[in-house]
């Protein structure tokens, strides 16, 4: 078997996660060749030079639902996170606005990482995404903005991850 490059070197262009690991498969991820260039007719995104990127320009392609369309549209989501805990009621417009813009900076490099809900109540907001990172990004996130409790668990041999960040103070600075 070969050996997979150590993180943060330069062997491989590629960033090894556990999307890469070949126990860990996602079955939304396109097998095959994906002929080139093509587009998503759903959200706009374009498949060239082996990846899904956001189009500079309008161009002509075969049209191809990506796998983030595909996960929106059977809602099934590759990563779960949940915000909870008293301090979420008086601070929820601030946290989903800090949500929403890990998933704008996100989106703008990686197309195929995105919200595809955000489900709220009192003391518990529920986000479902299409990938791995992003919840984790959202987690860490919060954590750092308001403290709290975070835990990320990822599923063993499986594309899913769950993300919960708790925070019971209602008063800044305290837990």
């Amino acid at each position: 078997m070969a050996e997979r490059p150590i993180p943060g070197s330069h062997a491989s262009p590629r960033r090894w996660g556990r999307g890469q690991l070949p126990e860990i498969s996602d079955p939304y991820q396109l097998r095959g060749k994906i002929p080139e260039p093509a587009l998503c007719p759903q959200c706009g995104a374009i498949f060239q030079a082996g990846r899904w990127k956001w189009p500079e320009a309008r161009i002509d392609a075969e049209k191809m639902l990506c796998q983030a369309c595909r996960r929106i549209n059977d809602n099934y989501p590759a990563g779960i996170v949940t915000l909870s805990g008293a301090f979420l009621g008086p601070h929820k417009d601030e946290i989903l606005n800090l949500v929403r813009h890990q998933e704008q900076t996100e989106k703008s490099y990686h197309p195929m990482n995105r919200i595809i809900n955000v489900e709220q109540s009192a003391n518990r907001i529920v986000i479902n995404t299409t990938d791995i990172h992003l919840p984790r990004r959202i987690g860490e996130a919060c954590e750092r903005a308001f403290k709290g409790r975070l835990k990320v668990s990822y599923d063993e041999g499986a594309y899913f991850v769950r993300v919960d960040w708790h925070r019971d103070s209602a008063h800044l600075g305290a837990n």
